[in-house]
């Protein structure tokens, strides 16, 4: 049997059944493969919306179900881990013409994918703040620090941290999306936690889980941001979780 052409007859049904679906009788069975085809197309389109169940309630089942499986042609799972189907899903919101109406949309979806790839990632022990307020100061530009396996930062136009708050709870108010918002992400013992956090801390966070030291990381943070504290950021970020391991101090020389 053609697996590239059962696949692709799963996913369009104006395809003819694949060569060797058969019933007893060796005939081709059409209506046991349209129901296999239904089945695959609601079991994908049900891990979507478990993977990203507050973008399903921000268009509803219907539209959810239909932009499912709108994606689903033209993206199959690559792992046998069905959690892990969608990674591609938030880009092709961002260019699915029917959802337009709602912009911040796709950066949702983003959000939501890595939360679950923090629910699913390594387990580590966090780096307690006081590890930091241990180092000499004059170290401490120089330090790098590695982030948690489950820390991830998503940045959007929008305010994508609060709609994602305000969708945990049964009854949803009024949200104002049109604020941008700096989210991070943690997993620093069971429970994935999602914090808003200011806009320069993010960028301070982002450049340390780069790479970058400690020092140089807070002076990306005030070329953009002149306000930026970098004492109460980086023990505000460690305080969540954000980071792991042991400080590494650099040769000054």
């Amino acid at each position: 049997m053609d697996q590239s052409a059962f696949a692709a007859a799963l996913l369009d049904p104006s395809l003819p059944v694949p060569g060797g679906v058969t019933c007893a009788r060796g005939e081709p069975d059409a209506t046991r493969f349209s129901i296999y085809r239904n089945n695959v197309v609601a079991g994908l389109s049900r891990a979507l919306g478990e993977r990203f169940p507050v973008v399903r309630r921000l268009v509803g089942d219907a539209f959810f179900n239909g932009m499912a499986r709108a994606f689903l042609t033209t993206s199959l799972p690559q792992s046998p881990l069905i959690f892990a189907y969608g990674d591609t899903f938030p880009d092709f919101i961002a260019g699915f013409a029917p959802a337009a109406a709602l912009p911040y949309l796709a950066d949702t979806a983003r959000l939501e994918a890595v939360w679950t790839r923090a629910y699913h990632a390594a387990d580590a022990t966090p780096l307690p703040a006081e590890r930091l307020l241990a180092i000499a100061p004059e170290r401490l530009p120089l330090v790098r620090l590695s982030p948690h396996p489950a820390a991830a930062l998503a940045r959007s136009d929008f305010a994508i941290g609060t709609i994602w708050q305000a969708h945990q709870a049964e009854a949803v108010g009024s949200v104002a999306a049109m604020a941008p918002e700096c989210v991070l992400v943690t997993r620093p013992v069971f429970d994935v936690r999602v914090h808003v956090v200011p806009t320069a801390d993010g960028v301070f966070a982002d450049a340390v889980f780069r790479g970058e030291a400690l020092g140089e990381a807070a002076a990306i943070a005030f070329a953009r941001h002149p306000d930026f504290d970098f004492g109460h950021a980086l023990l505000g970020l460690a305080s969540l979780g954000a980071f792991a391991g042991s400080p590494s101090q650099g040769d000054p020389t």
